[in-house]
Parts: C-alpha cells; sequence; structure tokens
C-alpha cells in the first residue's frame, strides 16, 4: 500500500537535475543565472569537429554565473597527453571544475593518443589536478557501436578504478523514453556487484519530429518504438511530447526499490535550453499534478 504521497517520490528523484549545454547553444544566453537556480549541475559537451577551447570557454562563464560546470571529456578528440593536461588544468584552474564527464567519443578515427575512457583515467591527470568526482556513459539500452559484453566489462574497469584512486564515479545514461529498461539495467550492475550511482538521460520537452530524429541519430534502443508510432501520424509530428509518463514510471520504480541507485535525473534539452531548464525547475519545485495516464502535468509559470 502507497503510503508516500506521490508528488513527494516524484520530486525526490527530481531532486538536483543537470541539464546539458553545446557550445553553439551557449552562445544565445546572455546570464544563465536567469535561467537556472545557483549551483545547477550543466555538462558542457566536446562533439566531434569542435575544439576543446569552447568547452572551457562555456565552463568559465557557467562558473561566474554561479552555476556548477561539469565538461565532457572525449578521448577519441585529444590529441595527446599534453593537450589532456592543458585542458584539465584550465578547467580546474580558470573554471572551478572538480567534476567532469569522461566518455569515448563518437570520432570514428581518433586524434592521436587515446581511443577509449580508460585510457584517460589511467593517465593520471585527473589525480594531478584534484578532480573530485567523475562520470562516465551508460548504455541501459546497449549501444549500436560495441557488444553489451565489452560494455559491462569497461564499466567493471571504471569502476575498479575508482576503489582503486578513491575518485567516485556514477553513470550517466543516454536518453530514454521508458522506464522499465531503465530499471532493469541498474539492477543488473547491482547484481555484477557494483554498487554506482546513476544519473539518468531525459529527454526535455520537444516536438514528436524533434525527439525521433535525435532518437534515431543517437541509436536508441527499444524504447524508442511509441516515438517511432507517433511519428509515423504526420498530425502528431509538431506535437510537444513532455516526458512525464517516464519520469512518473521511474520514480516509483525507485521508490518501490530500496536498493536502487538512481539518483538524480540528466536532461537532454533537445526541444530548447530555456524551455528545459524552466520545465526541471517547475518540476522539482513540485509545481505539477499527476493526472489519469499515468504522468502529470507541470504547472506553467
Amino acid at each position: 500500500m502507497l503510503t508516500e504521497n506521490p508528488i513527494n517520490i516524484i520530486k525526490n528523484i527530481a531532486k538536483n537535475w543537470s541539464i546539458e549545454i553545446t557550445p553553439n547553444a551557449a552562445k544565445k544566453i546572455d546570464d544563465f543565472s536567469k535561467i537556472l537556480r545557483k549551483k545547477t549541475i550543466v555538462n558542457v559537451t566536446f562533439l566531434p569537429n569542435t575544439n576543446f577551447l569552447e568547452t572551457i570557454e562555456v565552463s568559465r562563464r557557467l562558473n561566474e554565473s554561479g552555476m556548477s560546470p561539469v565538461p565532457h571529456i572525449s578521448a577519441r578528440a585529444i590529441r595527446n597527453t599534453n593537450e589532456l593536461d592543458y585542458f584539465v588544468k584550465s578547467l580546474t584552474e580558470s573554471c572551478g571544475v572538480n567534476e567532469v564527464l569522461v566518455i569515448a567519443g563518437s570520432s570514428s578515427s581518433p586524434a592521436d593518443k587515446f581511443h577509449e575512457t580508460m585510457q584517460i583515467l589511467n593517465s593520471g591527470i585527473l589525480e594531478k589536478y584534484n578532480i573530485q568526482k567523475v562520470g562516465v556513459a551508460g548504455h541501459p539500452e546497449g549501444s549500436p557501436d560495441i557488444s553489451d559484453d565489452l560494455i559491462n566489462a569497461s564499466l567493471k574497469r571504471k569502476y575498479e578504478w575508482s576503489l582503486k584512486t578513491g575518485i567516485p564515479i556514477y553513470i550517466e545514461t543516454q536518453f530514454l523514453f521508458e522506464a522499465e529498461p531503465v530499471l532493469d539495467w541498474e539492477k543488473n550492475i547491482r547484481d555484477q556487484g557494483m554498487k554506482i550511482p546513476v544519473r539518468i538521460g531525459v529527454p526535455g520537452p520537444a516536438t514528436i519530429k524533434t525527439l525521433f530524429q535525435f532518437a534515431k541519430s543517437s541509436g536508441i534502443g527499444p524504447s524508442m518504438r511509441m516515438i517511432t508510432k507517433q511519428a509515423k501520424n504526420i498530425s502528431k509530428l509538431f506535437i510537444v511530447q513532455a516526458p512525464d509518463k517516464y519520469i512518473y514510471d521511474l520514480s516509483f520504480g525507485v521508490y518501490n526499490d530500496k536498493e536502487c541507485n538512481i539518483e538524480h535525473l540528466h536532461f537532454y534539452p533537445f526541444g530548447g535550453f530555456k524551455k528545459t531548464a524552466l520545465w526541471a525547475a517547475n518540476l522539482e519545485k513540485g509545481e505539477f499534478s499527476p493526472n489519469d495516464k499515468g504522468g502529470f502535468k507541470i504547472h506553467e509559470s
């Protein structure tokens, strides 16, 4: 029997949400403090064919606005150890960074020395500049580029690195549309003896067309079937889809499994950074009402 207020259950998983931004999107924002509460965690991307100096600049701006920047370090885009050293040194000394997300990156042709996350972790540079926490990528529905066995083996190596160095890691996942595969995936990690906090990827409110395009390009698995079905209906392409049912199901799944390590939500602002940030802020404050469709409606400010 449910004894907790459903609104509190949903608010609990929405606490301390994070959001992603690209350097290009950041150029459109004059003052982050007008959109985000202080200390909001903002991931700064380092995308293929871009310069890491852009990631440094956005991280600096976020820090000066009172936010907590978490820049991406994309292994395949780093040319050598000296470049990695300069990158991390600049982030920590000029941008107030003490947390990074380390990913392999999507480039099929590594820039030079690095081609996987573990090479960055084993470089010693994160310890050198006193990085306090490291995020690694998670793929609840697998990856089109690597087998599940290799993904699990890679995660175990990262977990062992964390135990060895004393630097905590957490998993930040790709975005999904359904809670069940996420909950099953997290339990599988626990069953392998790894206790790792998780930030779950959530697509911010966006049109069906936009969500379908991003899901298709990102290699999202079976959970995109709902979006695929809706995208076939031309009349629905420009309807804005919010992630309320996904979050509703996820929050109750976490509530019903006290051992679950899913702690926070990470928003991908496909429908716009400001729009997603305001939606997430209202969610965190409990400014929403559950509906009869297994989701909820945000009260627009």
